[in-house]
């Protein structure tokens, strides 16, 4: 009688119960009506117990970093960085909003966040400049499901937790894929750009740019630190640099890197120069995060932290764009988005408990293999699964409930778990933005004044590239697995 949970969860959906609330309340009757009343305790025991875990102490971080990276004027820098690279392509504010997404995913990690951000900047502007309503909301709502591809990402850390896999290694898996869809949205709007007369190319790049001492200086030395560690990195691929010889190097290529950098700035304008250095600074947070995890100086929970660190450092004495009387606002609400990600993940883990006592997975696993022994077949079949599922459920509490039943029956057949996750977490993110539950839809709705209907039409697209991408790193493993393995994080 369990195994009936899953379609009594979705009936409640559809009346309108939260999931909080249908996670508990489906798996909760069931277990009352199959006479199973000491495992109702036990379920809701859970809930805390999901919560209470310190590798999810990193979204609450993750969470805090974006709003004060926010807060602190850093999407403005993003944006106008993103012009000044991209505005020269005709359709140029919509490559801008999907590069904007790009770099703003390595700070935030939050589809939500990003809409919300971006849309309220850019939708407006390109409306301003000739496109329609409904074509800026669909490409900020389909670029912002990079958010949680791109590190770092929450879902991803909800995937580890639930299947004890490496954060630091989906984390890598998840750059390349993040790459691809960021790209073929580009190429979606460029072959649109001739058909719907979208707005002529103009660079974009506002005269005057100023920049306080201070942060002049944090960038000046920014640059050098990263391009000097590039060549750093480069060439140890070569020879042994450990000891004092890695130190007289680096010393070496740090006045080197210098040199190059004095050499390039005749090539551009001295605003466009101003923009690129005040990107330096909240571009280095991703940076810090995967720098500080790759090379074992701190876990993902503690990479957290020191973003939030970091995000608070840059904007009171670098930025001097946050005070003191904007944190109880930037706390508060870090505060209520980490405790709606928190409470259903809690309840997803509740809800996990019933599917063990069910059997679920077992019955699953018989059925899946029923259908074909072909993995080829199989991943197709789950990737359709997956993105019905991602219609009408968040992506976290989908992760928590799906991943323990399927992820299983593909490791057994030799698919590697990363990869798996990959598939799982690149598909039900871009369910964000798919009619008709899609999360980020709403938000472009309200961010947009336009109908979610109008949108879901306008989106189309987008989507199909999206799709595309899910299946290209679906039976293509290298697209998102060269990384981890080339950094020895996955065999």
């Amino acid at each position: 009688m369990l195994i009936w949970f899953l379609p009594v969860f979705l009936v409640f959906l559809m009346i309108g119960l939260p999931v909080f609330f249908g996670l508990l309340a489906a798996p909760g009757m069931l277990l009352w009506l199959n006479g199973q009343e000491r495992d109702i305790t036990l379920l809701y025991r859970n809930v805390y117990n999901g919560m209470d875990s310190f590798p999810l102490m990193a979204i609450p971080f993750f969470m805090l970093a974006g709003e004060m990276m926010n807060k602190g004027g850093i999407t403005t820098r993003l944006v106008e960085f993103s012009q000044a690279l991209m505005g020269h392509l005709r359709g140029g504010l919509a490559h801008v909003n999907i590069l904007s997404s790009m770099l703003f995913a390595g700070l935030s990690g939050s589809a939500v966040a990003d809409t919300s951000a971006l849309g309220s900047m850019l939708i407006p502007a390109m409306e301003k400049q000739g496109y329609t309503r409904k074509f800026a909301a669909a490409v900020t709502a389909a670029s912002s499901v990079i958010g949680p591809i791109i590190p770092p990402s929450g879902i991803m850390i909800i995937y580890a937790y639930v299947m004890g896999e490496s954060v630091a290694a989906l984390f890598l898996a998840g750059i390349v894929p993040g790459v691809m869809v960021g790209v073929g949205l580009m190429l979606v709007v460029r072959l649109m750009a001739d058909k719907y007369d979208l707005p002529k190319a103009q660079r974009i790049v506002n005269p005057g740019q100023k920049m306080a001492p201070v942060e002049y200086w944090v960038s000046l030395l920014l640059l050098r630190l990263n391009l000097a560690t590039l060549l750093m990195m480069l060439a140890t691929l070569f020879v042994d640099l450990s000891g004092l010889t890695g130190m007289i190097l680096f010393l070496v290529l740090l006045a080197v890197s210098h040199g190059i950098l004095i050499s390039l700035r005749g090539a551009v304008s001295a605003d466009f120069r101003t923009v690129c250095k005040k990107a330096v600074a909240p571009l280095q947070t991703p940076i810090i995060i995967l720098g500080g995890i790759l090379i074992g100086v701190f876990t993902p929970t503690e990479a957290a932290a020191v973003a939030v660190a970091y995000a608070l450092l840059i904007g009171f004495f670098v930025l001097h764009s946050i005070k003191m009387k904007d944190l109880p606002g930037i706390l508060n609400r870090a505060g209520i988005t980490s405790a709606v990600v928190l409470l259903l993940v809690g309840a997803a883990m509740a809800f996990k408990t019933v599917v063990s006592l069910s059997h679920a997975p077992e019955i699953m696993a018989d059925f899946v293999l029923s259908l074909s022994e072909n993995p080829l077949i199989l991943l197709f079949l789950i990737n359709l699964l997956l993105f019905i599922v991602g219609m009408f459920l968040d992506a976290g509490p989908a992760i928590i409930i799906l991943g323990p039943i399927l992820g299983p029956i593909f490791i057994e057949m030799g698919v590697d778990p990363i990869h798996f996750a990959i598939i799982m977490s690149v598909n039900l993110t871009i369910g964000l933005a798919t009619p008709p539950m899609g999360l980020v839809l709403f938000v472009a709705a309200s961010v947009s004044k336009e109908r979610v209907e109008t949108i879901a039409k306008a989106i189309l697209p987008f989507l199909a590239v999206e799709i595309a991408v899910i299946f290209l790193i679906t039976y293509i493993p290298a697209l998102s697995m060269t990384i981890p393995r080339l950094t020895g994080f996955a065999n």
